[in-house]
């Protein structure tokens, strides 16, 4: 549903994506030869996929080689997403009850800690473009509304108060602005939740938006054309122009953080898969290629 829904080679894997993180995060010391090249500069996507029998946070080349688990429990792990360092991965797991809970972990899937202690649903977390907050959804007061807390979990404040249900909440690369979704609509509001208003209207629903890293365009999904696909307009709603044609659905976009590229999850080859194209939707490829349902795709800093 788009708008919401053997150990050693596993430790190996891990191994791999520790030692990869780390040389593309090193650079020359002081007593580094003054001819040694620095590693190349590369980024990785991160995402959750069933495919080891419940959702677990995986991470990949954006490429889509180097698939590796990075969460291993019996509990549901989702909806991964980036520190802006590239150093931590927000996500949300069911693992201490019935009930979503926003955590954090290393970028290599140490250190996982719960941020948020409720008994209704935390889930789907954004980072703030600074690092400092992380935007997130709340069932606690009734209905799904964003909220937004410290990135240590501390000064936890709702910023929507609706009747219908608030979600994808997606920071402006300047953190001024937040856009999301609300019923069939996509919202802007400020960073505090004043000014809340639709962005644009169509015949259909709209959802699942994501800013470019130069603020200058948002990406989303729509069925206005009879299924889901990916659009791009204009941060200020105008200049609406799509870019997957499919007559399956496509949807979950994400931004490389170049801007040149954009994420998604596609349904074309009969399951949710991984694809990046253009961001003007031109070089469609699939990333992923399993039976179980890959989604959420996003995508880490270069480094």
């Amino acid at each position: 549903m788009f708008a919401m829904w053997s150990g050693f080679g596993r430790l190996a894997g891990r191994a791999a994506v520790v030692v990869g993180l780390a040389l593309l995060g090193a650079g020359c010391s002081k007593d580094d030869s003054p001819t040694q090249p620095l590693p190349p500069k590369a980024s990785f996507i991160a995402f959750y996929t069933p495919r080891d029998g419940n959702f677990e946070i995986y991470v990949m080349k954006s490429d889509g080689t180097g698939q590796t688990n990075l969460t291993n429990n019996a509990a549901s792990d989702q909806l991964p997403a980036w520190s802006p360092d590239g150093s931590k991965i927000a996500f949300e797991s069911t693992r201490d009850g019935s009930t979503s809970e926003i955590y954090v972990m290393n970028a290599d899937g140490t250190g996982q800690t719960r941020l948020t202690h409720n008994v209704a649903d935390d889930y789907g977390p954004v980072w703030s473009p600074d690092g400092s907050k992380i935007a997130f959804v709340s069932s606690r007061d009734g209905n799904d509304e964003i909220y937004v807390m410290n990135a240590d979990s501390t000064g936890q404040t709702r910023l929507t108060n609706n009747s219908t249900y608030d979600s994808a909440p997606a920071w402006s690369p300047d953190g001024n602005k937040i856009v999301f979704h609300t019923s069939s609509r996509i919202y802007v509001m400020n960073a505090n939740g004043t000014g809340q208003a639709p962005l644009m209207t169509s015949s259909g629903e709209d959802f699942d938006p994501a800013w470019s890293p130069d603020g200058s365009k948002i990406a989303f999904g729509s069925n206005r054309d009879g299924n889901a696909e990916i659009y791009v307009m204009n941060a200020d709603g105008t200049g609406q122009t799509r870019v997957t044609t499919n007559i399956t659905s496509d949807y979950e976009p994400t931004w490389s953080r170049d801007g040149n590229k954009i994420a998604f999850v596609s349904q074309r080859d009969g399951d949710e898969e991984i694809y990046v194209m253009n961001a003007n939707g031109t070089a469609q490829t699939r990333l992923t290629n399993n039976p179980a349902a890959d989604a959420a795709p996003d995508w880490s800093p270069l480094r």
